[in-house]
């Protein structure tokens, strides 16, 4: 296969098909949002059986077990991604939504109308819901999409794949307006990022490694996050019943995602009384804590049966373990904790624990982060959880779309003009 010219014609075709995606009704948008989601059920077990071919593989080149986790998909998972397409077609369809409509001096009226961004390429490695929900908040935008997997899910990809198109053609909307890239060759992630003729924006999802490779290879604007090292302050006036489970959620629940808390922070008048605590319960997880020398010593005074206490380094304040590990530091207080958080945080999500209405206030306008939580887990900074349907993926960007990227975010705005033939004097 000679690649170049296999993705230039994945790219012509999906500039084509993005014409007719464009001007698609929402009736059939939200058909092929039905029938994809229908395909997905009735081709439960078949999904499943690729899904075993690619663990089988992935365990054999021996992929990290958090890569495993992201790789596995369960019969629950299947009937989530064919939720989520249910739920994307129940959302309202922003395409040619008007607003902001002014009266001018000179009597023209000016306004917004909301338009797809045109083709959309989506790199990704493992989870192979990725394909499902990409497809689907593409397919609504009127975006066409280029969507290259990793080779850890190659058989997964292809039999969603196959459900998409059938979907699509059901629908009487164009086979290619979603199209998977069927090559495991990482030349094609270079063409991809490089046919600014055929695409119009990237969405990386994976590793730091692949998303810096594409941030600076591509020649295509990208929407993107880096890493996920996210936070939770236990503030001064914390509430401990509340502390304990929003700590043990945000880190224990899952290990492998860009929203799970790799930093804990407590403040000082509070360490004494919470770390206890809150190291007894992450001891009883297994989770190892690389911790300050204040909070270590409050950790080792309590004697915790089983705990894993390793004197913090500065490298642990910035890193995404993806990994039964996290930092621990005491801080004097909120300053030091929006002070610490806008230095080393990922500008992901990060998430305080108080009863003060001022100081959660200040959190939230202060620290620099796509989403900023009060008294609640960071798992919560999900496209499905915010009520997106589902999400492209987490931009830490400052254009455009930030935060968990759902229909809005792969749509852009024109500028439209109603006029009575009024003409410039």
């Amino acid at each position: 296969m000679n690649i170049q010219t296999y993705m230039q014609t994945l790219g012509r075709e999906a500039r084509a098909a993005s014409r007719l995606m464009a001007a698609a009704s929402t009736e059939a948008k939200n058909t092929a949002l039905a029938a994809i989601a229908a395909k997905i059920r009735a081709r439960a077990d078949e999904l499943l059986a690729a899904n075993a071919r690619d663990l089988e593989q992935a365990r054999a080149d021996g992929l990290e077990p958090a890569m495993i986790d992201r790789l596995t998909l369960t019969a629950k998972g299947i009937e989530s991604m064919a939720q989520g397409l249910e739920q994307i077609a129940a959302l309202p369809d922003p395409i040619g939504e008007i607003t902001n409509v002014k009266r001018r001096p000179s009597g023209i009226q000016v306004g917004h109308m909301r338009v797809p961004l045109g083709v959309i390429g989506i790199i990704y490695e493992a989870r192979p819901n990725v394909t499902a929900d990409a497809a689907g908040l593409c397919l609504k935008s009127g975006n066409a999409a280029i969507l290259r997997g990793g080779k850890e899910a190659l058989h997964c990809n292809q039999a969603i794949a196959a459900c998409v198109r059938e979907g699509l053609e059901e629908a009487g909307l164009p086979a290619t307006g979603v199209q998977v890239v069927e090559t495991t060759d990482r030349a094609a992630v270079g063409e991809l990022i490089t046919m600014p003729e055929f695409v119009d924006v990237i969405v990386p999802r994976g590793g730091k490694g692949l998303i810096e490779r594409i941030s600076r290879d591509a020649r295509v604007p990208v929407i993107k996050h880096l890493d996920g090292n996210c936070h939770v302050y236990l503030d001064d006036a914390a509430d401990a019943t509340k502390a304990l489970p929003i700590v043990e959620n945000s880190k224990t629940q899952r290990y492998g995602t860009c929203n799970t808390a790799e930093s804990l922070l407590v403040a000082r008048s509070r360490a004494a009384e919470l770390l206890p605590a809150v190291g007894t319960m992450l001891a009883a997880k297994g989770v190892e804590m690389r911790a300050c020398a204040e909070s270590l010593s409050i950790l080792r005074s309590a004697s915790i049966a089983g705990a894993k206490l390793v004197e913090a380094q500065e490298s642990d304040w910035s890193e995404e373990y993806l990994a039964p590990i996290i930092a621990v530091k005491v801080v004097t207080g909120l300053d030091e904790a929006i002070a610490h958080i806008n230095r080393y945080s990922s500008q992901h999500t990060d998430s305080i624990v108080s009863e003060n209405y001022t100081a959660a206030m200040r959190f939230l306008r202060e620290v620099d982060s796509a989403s900023v939580m009060i008294n609640a887990s960071t798992r919560f900074a999900d496209g499905f959880e915010y009520g997106l349907g589902a999400e492209i993926g987490i931009s830490t960007d400052k254009i455009h779309a930030r935060g968990p990227v759902g229909l809005e975010g792969l749509t852009s705005q024109k500028w439209i003009v109603f006029g009575n033939g009024e003409v410039r004097k």
